[in-house]
């Protein structure tokens, strides 16, 4: 992704809602440039585009997000199965590659526990043969999951020794961050645990900026595809991270 289009993403996330006018003063590119720019990132699911202006995309609705990608997704989903073992209690974080995991999980051919705090894959998971939990806390109803001090709680009075989580961007500059506050911080909860703990993430969330941290030193395996970027995978290697591609 140009560093154009990454300075771009970050004003329209802080701002919500930007001016294509105003946009071009502030990365100092004609209109036509930033209306080029922003045809691009709509394309790739970024944001959407008003009269004069760039938004947003509101992609928490798990069911809209499932259909983006959604053949890779489910690729990554199948791959990630390899690393789930018989006995295992894992850790599911919300997110719409997760959600296509615990759907392969049900018919995975050994004992495991399910852990989630995500109402849309505890609902997949409803005639799986191995016990789910779901964890309690305040719901989003977009994202179908629960967050908040009572998650948090749950994270840590609950022992598993996997986790799968999600991700809504990496850049070397920042590391790994999330479009939302309090569903960054269940996920720093879990990475707080020390547990064996797996993003899996398809490579277009590359060089994304979003403005809540997630703890990347923690962060030990990423599975993901082969357009990963040389460089995103050369400094993630320096940071002893394990990349597992497609």
């Amino acid at each position: 992704m140009h560093k154009r289009h990454q300075k771009i993403l970050e004003l329209i996330n802080h701002r919500q809602k930007v001016s294509v006018n105003e946009l071009s003063q502030l990365t100092d590119v004609s209109v036509v440039t930033i209306r080029h720019d922003l045809s691009y990132l709509q394309a790739q699911n970024y944001v959407k585009r008003t009269h004069g202006f760039a938004e947003i995309l509101d992609r928490d609705v798990m069911s809209d997000r499932i259909q983006l990608n959604f053949s890779l997704k489910q690729q990554l989903a199948k791959y990630a199965l390899k690393f789930i073992d018989d006995g295992d209690s894992i850790f599911i974080e919300g997110g719409s590659t997760n959600a296509l995991l615990a759907r392969e999980l049900l018919n995975f051919d050994g004992e495991i526990i399910v852990i989630t705090v995500c109402t849309y894959i505890a609902e997949l998971l409803k005639e799986a043969k191995f016990d789910v939990i779901l964890f309690g806390g305040l719901l989003q109803a977009k994202s179908e999951s629960v967050v908040g001090p009572l998650t948090r709680m749950c994270v840590n009075h609950t022992h598993f020794n996997k986790a799968f989580l999600g991700v809504d961007g990496y850049h070397p500059d920042v590391g790994f961050t999330g479009r939302d506050m309090m569903r960054a911080e269940v996920i720093n909860s879990v990475l707080d645990k020390g547990v064996q703990n797996y993003v899996i993430t398809d490579s277009s969330k590359f060089g994304s900026i979003f403005p809540y941290t997630i703890s990347a030193n923690k962060i030990k395996h990423i599975i993901t595809d082969n357009n990963l970027d040389q460089k995103f995978e050369a400094a993630l290697k320096n940071e002893s991270v394990n990349i597992y591609k497609l």
